[in-house]
């Protein structure tokens, strides 16, 4: 695969003596294994729904049961995705860099099922619960047939433990992705449009500590101008090809 790409000599070589890698990764990996991006979600009986609408505190407040069951259908869509190769060469490349940090915009858990251990969810998971009052964990859903189903803990509605827009990131998890953007020697950005904030700043963070920057996607996008190294194509061809190279050099 990897006679498909050319890769730089001084991206190998980089590679090759690198001690910490970060690598962030937006919704073009996953749509790679078939998950529908956020807008391409709306469809047969939720296409009249503007999704901005549904994922919010105050769409939750004013009608939980359609947000929940939104939810419910949208992890569905997950549930019948699998981990591609460019998951799986993320897993490979762990094992030959000293540090990988895998920083991801999707809330899908596909790094995590792939295999990679060390993962940041920028925007949480959609397989995870938690409470909608107090955030407690909710390991397991409670039986019966209340939707949503109530805490166990405190009795409060519960939800899906993703970053609904006008919320904040999780304070720890974000600052950790910040620190490993600033401490790496590269920086990969995978998949992503590169227009969301804050994870949209966090190869900026790299590049003003002198990390390496590779972008890796099909289209151009606000960051290529900025890219040492612009690797044009499906992560899903492109990574387990570089992890080729890097075995082959």
């Amino acid at each position: 695969m990897s006679d498909n790409f050319h890769f730089p000599d001084t991206l190998i070589q980089k590679l090759k003596t690198a001690q910490s890698v970060a690598v962030l990764t937006g919704a073009g990996i996953s749509a790679e294994s078939g998950v529908p991006t956020f807008r391409e979600a709306q469809t047969g009986l939720w296409a009249k729904y503007d999704p901005q609408e549904l994922a919010t505190p105050q769409a939750f407040q004013r009608n939980p049961k359609l947000v929940w069951e939104w939810y419910t259908w949208r992890r569905e869509l997950v549930n019948r995705a699998a981990p591609n190769p460019g998951h799986v060469a993320l897993v490979e490349l762990a094992n030959l860099v000293p540090q990988l940090t895998v920083i991801t915009q999707n809330v899908d858990g596909l790094h995590q099922e792939a295999g990679s251990t060390n993962v940041l969810s920028l925007h949480g998971n959609i397989m995870e619960t938690k409470c909608f009052t107090h955030g407690h964990f909710v390991a397991q859903l409670p039986a019966g047939d209340e939707v949503p189903p109530k805490c166990p803990t405190c009795g409060s509605l519960l939800r899906p433990n993703v970053v609904w827009f006008g919320e904040n990131l999780p304070g720890d998890v974000l600052t950790t992705a910040v620190h490993a953007a600033q401490s790496c020697d590269i920086f990969f950005s995978v998949g992503t449009s590169a227009l969301v904030h804050p994870a949209a700043t966090l190869p900026m963070y790299a590049l003003e500590n002198k990390a390496l920057l590779v972008e890796i996607n099909p289209q151009p996008t606000p960051l290529t101008r900025w890219a040492d190294e612009v690797l044009s194509g499906p992560s899903g061809e492109i990574l387990p090809a570089l992890i080729q190279a890097i075995q082959a050099a």
